[in-house]
């Protein structure tokens, strides 16, 4: 978080194959092989050399990929954080103690309806014994999403969707389905409901996925006014190696991984994207909230804190936070606190000319 530069979140493809073709997604091909083990080891260590922090595995469908164990355990050698995004159908509970073998941190499964249709078959039904696996065999974080949007036809599945993942312990997130640009696609009024309930449920107070007024202004139709840095502090590899933006605007900047530089990172992170306002890639947000945080922190803090008080005006946050806000949100007592740390530093604060 001190670094200004460094990528906080990588998405690489190790196989652009998928075994499903979902209506929405152009995000996978029928044909094409595994990247070689040496390419993709060589390009671990390439963003481990930039300072990545977390690097997820997405394609396609990764557990196609044969070394991917091998993947996971280069990504943790290497000082990262190992995530690991899949449609799920490959889980067993042999594939999922190989997982932890490896090293994963965290996997996340998108689970679009509660029976398969001709939209999707990443139904509830057809998983729910992959996720009971999960839960008696995963020694990683397990997240499970639901989506919202065209193309869902029952948006009540969502909900079904995350109380089961929440029953089973796991973190649950609703997603907004966006179109082939990554653009927005607002809410019907049905959607919307659905979507209101799931935030209602609560859950950690710092979860991207229901407090943040990016998700809510989306939700809406309603444009967001922040600045992406994409191609510095969010990267996404795709298959031939080549750094993109995100999966919906790729071939910008079209750089290979192994020409990359952290001057890059720095001048495409500062870059404006007009694509920016109507983004729905959420986990670009994320990275602008945690840069946030490191930048503004009086500011991202009281804004979470207000947001969640709008959820429930009873909301009352964990006893560290309380003691955060007590001490950073008054500027007296800011000013004060500021004034004996100083002291114990035996500095003095600059005097003004």
């Amino acid at each position: 978080m001190q670094s200004p530069s460094h990528p906080i979140l990588v998405q690489i493809v190790p196989i652009r194959r998928c075994n499903l073709s979902c209506a929405y997604c152009n995000e996978y091909d029928k044909t094409s092989s595994p990247v070689p083990l040496e390419a993709m080891l060589r390009r671990i260590d390439r963003l481990a050399d930039l300072g990545a922090t977390i690097i997820t595995l997405s394609g396609g469908e990764p557990t196609l990929h044969p070394d991917l164990d091998a993947i996971i355990a280069r990504i943790r050698q290497r000082g990262a954080i190992a995530t690991l995004i899949t449609n799920g159908l490959l889980l067993t509970p042999e594939r999922i103690t190989a997982l932890n073998r490896a090293g994963l941190d965290y996997l996340q499964i998108s689970i679009d309806n509660v029976m398969p249709d001709d939209v999707s078959k990443k139904s509830l039904k057809v998983l729910d014994r992959k996720l009971q696996w999960l839960a008696e065999h995963a020694e990683f974080g397990v997240t499970i999403n639901s989506v919202l949007g065209a193309g869902i036809r029952n948006p009540e599945d969502a909900f079904t969707i995350g109380a089961r993942a929440r029953g089973l312990g796991f973190t649950s997130t609703v997603g907004i389905i966006h179109d082939h640009g990554g653009q927005l696609k607002p809410l019907a009024p049905a959607h919307q409901s659905v979507y209101d309930r799931f935030r209602a449920l609560g859950g950690s107070l710092f979860s991207f996925a229901h407090f943040d007024s990016f998700q809510q202004n989306i939700s809406r139709g309603t444009a967001n006014a922040w600045h992406c840095r994409a191609g510095g502090r969010f990267l996404y590899v795709c298959e031939d190696g080549l750094v993109h933006y995100c999966s919906q605007q790729r071939g910008k900047p079209g750089i290979p991984l192994d020409d990359y530089t952290p001057d890059h990172l720095v001048r495409e992170a500062a870059r404006p994207k007009g694509c920016a306002p109507f983004c729905t890639i959420s986990c670009v947000h994320q990275t602008a909230m945690l840069d946030d945080f490191r930048t503004r922190p009086r500011e991202t803090l009281a804004g979470i804190l207000d947001r969640r008080r709008q959820l429930d005006p009873e909301f009352q946050p964990p006893a560290m936070v309380r003691a955060l806000s007590w001490l950073f949100l008054d500027d007296r007592r800011r000013a004060f606190f500021g004034k004996i740390a100083l002291g114990v530093l035996r500095l003095r604060p600059r005097r003004a000319a």
